[in-house]
């Protein structure tokens, strides 16, 4: 039997747990001696108490964790995806622990979750609110089969709670995507800034495959058949730059079927280029990087402070050597080789893997846009300038006196274009096409649960009718591009120029028929690219 005993000037609970060991005491949620007022009230309590214990429902409120506690052991059995295992410790550490750390895990209540998810919108975007409940949610609701007084998960959501808003405030903007001679202008654009044919190949095959950026630069040259390109795994970029090899998304394994010119395309990149294996992870990737800065991965504030001297004494090291003294030189080289640096490879060799965001500054973003993007706050937005030669679109013209060098600049093919963008492209074309939703979902890898799509199927008729679709839409993209000029500095392009035209002029339609009927196809891209650039 429990009993009440007298402390002070109040009553305590004492209730037996087991033989042989000492009494315990009722405490409240937080494990504070609950304090009774008379001792009938504290022998209820005990008795209760002992009850549960009894019947096995007893908790014992000093063992309960705190929310820091629970983290600490829940994080400690996860084995998660890199990309998870890299994002997690930053969202719990910087947005959770600071309100819930010291909290015990089963006081935490919804009203505590909806007040602390209202300050966090307050600060930080709502795509990155929803991104740190998540994380709550999936703590707490393993908290709920770990710790017994746990109850119900106050993180999760109700349905039909709250304003009706209509769309929702944290939408973004629609996204961008353009059509197969906007598409065709990017690719030229990628090759001339990065001077290589690879850039316009991987630009292409993106865009009528629909492959995400980690399937591309992952992409090894042993999924790369006569007629398709097989998606078995991706490059996932950790921030430190990293590449990871890891299943594609959503574990979406798939075969992509390939129109015969864009397998044209691959079989003679793969000749020319003969990729080697690469030394982090052995592969031989089909797209390389070439003369990639490595530096730029690590912030020269970083570098600089490693080494006790400013940012632009780490400029002058990489790019003005001659400037400054050996004993700087060797300090700033010291602290690059302990952050595992590597200077400027020359543009003439390659580098395993292109970083994504190194890509989309370089190349991507100024090939779409006609500007380079801002980068850190030494590197304003500034316009692609080109001298406009006899071979259109003209020479990049790259240094700090780039503006008073240059005769023109282009103007934007798809400004807002990103390379994800071209996966929704593809996307769009297919349905433009007319292709199956079976058919889209597979060249997407995309799952469709729903009951209907369990009884269809795709077909072969589907396939050539998809792959006649996508070659028709690449005739016409360089039926259009010839329109502007019969030539172009990327080599491959030319040379495709070249035999779109020798077909045509055999044909039986005149060339000037075939460029008319095409313009009227192409719509509004081919009419704005007919000066791609401006004085």
């Amino acid at each position: 039997m429990g009993y009440g005993e007298k402390r002070g000037d109040y009553h305590r609970a004492r209730y037996k747990i087991q033989d042989g060991k000492p009494y315990g005491t009722v405490k409240d949620d937080d494990g504070n001696t609950i304090r009774f007022r008379t001792k009938r009230e504290a022998e209820q309590a005990a008795d209760a108490a002992e009850v549960a214990v009894r019947a096995g429902t007893y908790v014992d409120r000093s063992a309960i964790p705190t929310f820091a506690e629970y983290v600490n052991q829940w994080w400690a059995g996860q084995e998660l995806a890199p990309s998870t295992m890299q994002n997690y410790p930053s969202h719990i550490q910087g947005h959770l622990l600071p309100t819930f750390g010291d909290m015990l895990i089963t006081s935490i209540t919804r009203a505590d979750v909806e007040a602390w998810q209202k300050n966090q919108r307050a600060d930080y975007a709502q795509s990155s609110v929803t991104t740190y409940r998540s994380v709550l949610h999936l703590i707490l609701q393993d908290a709920v089969e770990d710790v017994p007084a746990m109850g119900a998960n106050p993180a999760a959501q109700r349905r039909g709670r709250g304003r009706r808003a209509g769309r929702s405030k944290g939408r973004g903007p629609e996204k961008v995507v353009t059509d197969p001679l906007g598409a065709l202008l990017v690719a030229e654009r990628a090759a001339i800034l990065s001077g290589r044919d690879d850039e316009f190949v991987e630009t292409v095959t993106t865009t009528y495959t629909g492959i995400r950026w980690g399937e591309a630069v992952g992409l090894d040259r042993a999924y790369v058949r006569p007629s398709s390109i097989q998606i078995e795994e991706q490059l996932y970029e950790l921030d430190d730059g990293t590449m990871v090899r890891c299943p594609p998304k959503d574990d979406s394994y798939r075969t992509i079927d390939t129109p015969r010119f864009l397998s044209a395309l691959l079989t003679d990149h793969l000749r020319r280029t003969s990729p080697s294996a690469c030394p982090c992870h052995g592969m031989r990737t089909v797209f390389r990087a070439a003369g990639l800065r490595q530096e730029l991965r690590v912030p020269r504030a970083r570098i600089a402070e490693r080494a006790g001297v400013s940012a632009a004494t780490v400029s002058r090291v990489q790019n003005r050597p001659e400037m400054t003294s050996q004993a700087t030189r060797d300090r700033v080289r010291s602290a690059m080789a302990e952050l595992g640096v590597v200077e400027d490879v020359g543009t003439d060799q390659l580098v395993p893997h292109w970083s994504r965001d190194d890509h989309r500054h370089r190349i991507f973003a100024p090939a779409a846009s006609g500007w380079y993007p801002t980068k850190g706050a030494g590197h304003a937005a500034h316009p692609v300038c080109v001298v406009a030669g006899e071979q259109w679109p003209g020479a990049v013209v790259r240094g700090r006196w780039s503006g008073t060098q240059a005769t023109a600049c282009w103007v934007p093919v798809a400004a807002g274009l990103t390379n994800h963008g071209l996966r929704h492209c593809h996307a769009t074309w297919l349905e433009d096409l007319g292709a199956p939703k079976v058919l889209i979902d597979e060249r997407m890898g995309h799952m469709d649960g729903s009951v209907s799509a369990r009884y269809k199927h795709v077909t072969q008729g589907m396939r050539d009718r998809t792959m006649a679709g996508l070659t028709d839409m690449w005739e016409q993209s360089l039926t259009a591009r010839a329109t502007l000029t019969p030539r172009s500095p990327v080599a491959v392009l030319d040379r495709l120029l070249q035999e779109h035209t020798s077909r045509h002029l055999l044909s039986q339609n005149s060339p000037q028929r075939v460029i008319s009927q095409t313009l009227r196809r192409m719509g509004t891209t081919a009419d704005l690219h007919i000066s791609n650039w401006v004085a």
